[in-house]
């Protein structure tokens, strides 16, 4: 049986009740609120592995809460899946861009729902899995979930984050990052850093990593990557 847990926020109880019984059936834990500000204590006090999320909420709406959630540390990362009544509006495009994972139009099957809910799980595990896995290229050891680095068998002591660009670029060898998509990587969109600052780090990286960090090239005009 699932064991996950799942916040669903809509202000109509049999809404509330069919989700909830559909996914307790499948072995849910189920936190119902009828509320943006119920859901936005709850998601931070509970900590759900997926939000679902009714755009149209008396008070605080949909929007609001989804742009809250991403924002907050605690809920940066949690799934949201929104429900929505109307299919074709421009709300949903804005949900997306604020983050949102999916949605689903009311009338909805809870088939449906439960379908995509258990998608963005599967995502997010995987992408926990990503995050976490060992990864060794070049003779180059990076280990997440013991933040170190070593150099055929040697340890290399990098700054925070030295290490998460180095993370970051290791986990797609060959694939090129302007430099905005490392800082976006690595601190977020709103990390007050400029480009030059990444150039440094960089530079420093290859310094620390000695013969191996001729690994990571510099593409002209673009940014950088990791050779494969």
């Amino acid at each position: 049986m699932a064991k996950e847990k799942i916040l669903v926020v809509d202000d109509e109880e049999d809404i509330r009740e069919l989700v909830r019984y559909n996914l307790a059936r499948e072995g849910y834990r189920v936190i119902c609120v009828a509320s943006g500000e119920e859901a936005l204590v709850k998601a931070r006090d509970e900590g759900p592995h997926v939000v679902v999320l009714d755009l149209m909420l008396p008070g605080l709406d949909g929007l609001d809460v989804c742009r809250r959630l991403r924002n907050h540390p605690a809920t940066a990362d949690t799934p949201i899946v929104m429900l929505t009544a109307k299919g074709e509006d421009p709300d949903i495009v804005t949900g997306l861009e604020l983050g949102a994972d999916d949605y689903v139009t009311k009338p909805f099957s809870p088939r449906v729902l439960l379908a995509r809910i258990k998608a963005v799980l599967r995502r997010r595990q995987q992408k926990e899995e990503d995050e976490t896995s060992v990864i060794r290229i070049h003779d180059i050891t990076v280990n997440p979930a013991r933040h170190e680095v070593k150099f055929k068998g040697r340890p290399i002591e990098l700054t925070a984050t030295e290490f998460r660009i180095l993370h970051f670029m290791a986990r797609r060898p060959g694939w090129v990052f302007s430099r905005d998509q490392i800082i976006n990587a690595i601190r977020g969109g709103d990390y007050p850093v400029t480009e030059r600052s990444v150039d440094v780090q960089i530079v420093g990286l290859r310094k620390k990593l000695g013969i191996a960090g001729t690994c990571i090239e510099t593409v002209r005009g673009v940014g950088y990557r990791i050779k494969e």
